[in-house]
């Protein structure tokens, strides 16, 4: 194989290694982080669905302080609860605001995760490109 040919190879060879991979590694790890908080609002919207159901006005639980450290908290009125709405705010919602509200964040996230989605296959797609281009320029049989 000549020089030119395998200055080529290199070329798109640190092209995926340095570039492609990366980006890759980082979007499905975006994606990742969006499946995190759309976990939390589905449990959260779970949560709110059961003390609806149940007529659950108060509430005794364990709260986590941090590092795995707990403490007994009193709710005595669980018809308005605080919903983080993102950075760092947190906001006072009755039961069904806070429904509306996850309704609204939910279909935010499912838009990320499916633009997530469609970024991870592009770049997943330009990686088999260039490595048929590799392919073909070290003449390998397909």
């Amino acid at each position: 194989m000549d020089s030119v040919r395998k200055e080529k190879v290199h070329k798109f060879e640190e092209f995926v290694d340095r570039r492609l991979k990366p980006d890759l590694v980082h979007a499905i790890a975006e994606r990742d982080k969006v499946f995190a908080q759309q976990k939390v609002f589905s449990d959260l919207k779970r949560n709110i669905e059961l003390l609806e159901r149940n007529g659950v006005t108060n509430l005794r639980t364990l709260v986590n302080l941090g590092s795995e450290v707990y403490m007994q908290a009193d709710a005595p009125d669980t018809r308005h609860i605080f919903v983080d709405v993102g950075l760092g705010f947190h906001v006072e919602f009755t039961w069904s605001e806070a429904l509306e509200f996850i309704s609204v964040k939910e279909a935010r996230l499912a838009r990320q995760i499916e633009e997530y989605t469609h970024l991870i296959a592009g770049i997943k797609a330009q990686i088999k490109l260039v490595c048929e281009g590799i392919r073909e320029l070290l003449q390998l049989p397909g």
